[in-house]
């Protein structure tokens, strides 16, 4: 009799959670599904049932106001992914380094070097970022992509998460045979270090593509040329006058934006499940 209780119990629990994964699943693809099908209403419609699962026909009607706005989206599909491409590749692999030298390496101001990395993290960009334009401005920065992608390289959280991932799963004797052989620093860090950090990196990679291309502010604060807009940028012109809002083209404009977000993840997705499995593995 217990036993069949307990299977009873243990059905009844997995049916708890495939319903609760099934219910978290829905709610993660509600929005992307009304994004979509308001990509295909006129604003009546949308402002009469804003919610709708029932596709439009003004999506060639969207599509034009859209490319009458300024809109151009090859420009900003190439400007943001400069931005985001540069910036995800700065951030993941100089923070990785930055983890390394704390980890690998055993110096005196080790502790102290990480207490400031955590404090920076405390400070809000918006704190810097009047600064940070002045100075972008004397030295002629303005209207490029570098102040966007240049300073991703001093990025404390991925430095924090990088280090709590290496601390359990870098082998220090790997590093030492590779030393005794007469390996340098560098080739260590680039042909062992990497590959075994590849879950890690995947996961940061991930947070950072989408963080940079999604970014608004400190680019409306650098770039004032219309060539070099990003995508949330040219999004923010679909913004009407105080009188007509055209939202269907606002929405459609939103899905070409998400569109290479959704690459990213797909594309990387695996690297971060294998990061799971190898965590459990360990666990």
């Amino acid at each position: 009799m217990a036993v069949v209780n307990k299977k009873a119990s243990s059905y009844a629990f997995k049916i708890f959670a495939y319903a609760f994964c099934i219910l978290l699943t829905v709610l993660s693809l509600f929005p992307f599904v009304i994004m979509i099908v308001n990509a295909t209403r006129n604003t009546a419609e949308i402002q009469s049932h804003a919610v709708s699962f029932i596709p439009g026909h003004n999506f060639k009607t969207n599509w034009n106001i859209l490319m009458g706005r300024g809109f151009s989206p090859i420009d900003g599909f190439k400007n943001s992914l400069i931005v985001s491409v540069g910036s995800t590749a700065c951030n993941v692999y100089f923070s990785t380094m930055t983890a390394f030298a704390i980890v690998a390496y055993d110096w005196k101001l080790r502790k102290p070097f990480f207490t400031v990395i955590m404090a920076v993290l405390m400070i809000p960009a918006q704190v810097t970022s009047i600064g940070f334009y002045s100075f972008m401005y004397k030295i002629q920065w303005t209207n490029s992509f570098l102040p966007l992608i240049l300073p991703t390289i001093a990025a404390p959280t991925t430095v924090f998460f990088m280090r709590q991932y290496m601390i359990p799963s870098l082998p220090m004797e790997i590093l030492q045979s590779a030393r005794i052989d007469g390996a340098g620093e560098f080739r260590i860090f680039n042909q062992i270090v990497l590959p075994m950090m590849k879950p890690a990196m995947a996961t940061q990679a991930i947070f950072c593509f989408v963080t940079s291309w999604n970014q608004l502010f400190m680019p409306q604060i650098l770039i004032t040329r219309m060539e070099k807009y990003t995508m949330p940028m040219m999004v923010s012109l679909l913004n009407g006058d105080a009188y007509k809002t055209e939202y269907g083209s606002v929405y459609l404009g939103l899905l070409l934006t998400v569109i290479p977000i959704l690459i990213a993840y797909f594309l990387l997705s695996k690297y971060i499940i294998e990061g799971v499995a190898l965590g459990g593995v360990k666990g």
